[in-house]
């Protein structure tokens, strides 16, 4: 699978590691009324979506970017990339 990545053009996924639902960069604040629940949701329910979605990709073996990758699950076509910075809020 070759990922599009903004600085560097196509490369392999094998430079890259899997982070997870890009949605995760939205930390819950730990000082928040109900905190304790918000984090036991954020830490341990997870959707696993079937079709399009937005996954946070971090290459590593590279220029150790973090990329939000917006990809088919279902036949895992890349359909885009972009820094995560960016990104704004996933």
């Amino acid at each position: 699978m070759l990922i599009p990545h903004p600085l560097l053009g196509p490369r392999d996924a094998s430079e890259f590691t899997y982070l997870g639902d890009a949605s995760l960069m939205n930390r819950p604040d730990g000082m928040a009324d109900g905190a304790e629940a918000t984090f036991c949701d954020y830490v341990f329910l997870r959707d696993n979506p079937a079709g399009v979605h937005r996954e946070l990709w971090f290459h590593e073996h590279g220029d150790r970017s973090w990329l939000i990758v917006t990809r088919n699950t279902l036949t895992h076509e890349v359909l885009g990339a972009e820094l995560a910075h960016k990104g704004g809020q996933a």
